[in-house]
């Protein structure tokens, strides 16, 4: 099972024509049913998703169906030990802590793989790499 950032779920509803191949990425990636998200993962997209600078921004309605139907992948729970464990991470790798709580939350739910382009690609955080989908 592979961890997917918000990346992934944001170039899925890209209608950018500059990021066609890249959202052609983003849904092959997410037909794969063995891909994990967290709580933040699925709050980032909401955000980001709506925002009125947005090209163009999903309604309420349109986002809410979609991070509903992002449920079908395991979701890690927003928890005290992913919170504490992304402190240490931000501490020992240098890396902000909404990224370190990204790679927690690939560890608690079993995942090796994180797939971001906001991490560097091939970057072992102790156990926990990051592939970069689009590179």
């Amino acid at each position: 099972m592979r961890f997917a950032d918000t990346n992934i779920l944001l170039y899925a509803i890209s209608r950018d024509p500059g990021e066609r191949s890249k959202a052609e990425r983003a849904h092959e990636l997410l037909s794969d049913r063995k891909l994990a998200l967290s709580t933040q993962v699925l709050q980032e997209f909401y955000v980001q998703a709506t925002r009125e600078s947005r090209a163009s921004p999903l309604s309420h309605d349109q986002a809410m169906k979609l991070v509903e139907s992002f449920t079908r992948f395991t979701v890690a729970p927003a928890t005290t030990q992913i919170v504490l464990a992304a402190i240490a991470t931000h501490h020992r790798f240098r890396i902000s802590y909404w990224d370190a709580a990204i790679i927690e939350a690939a560890r608690t739910v079993g995942c090796e793989t994180v797939l971001s382009e906001d991490l560097s690609d091939g970057q072992d955080y102790g156990g926990v790499v990051v592939e970069n989908p689009f590179a």
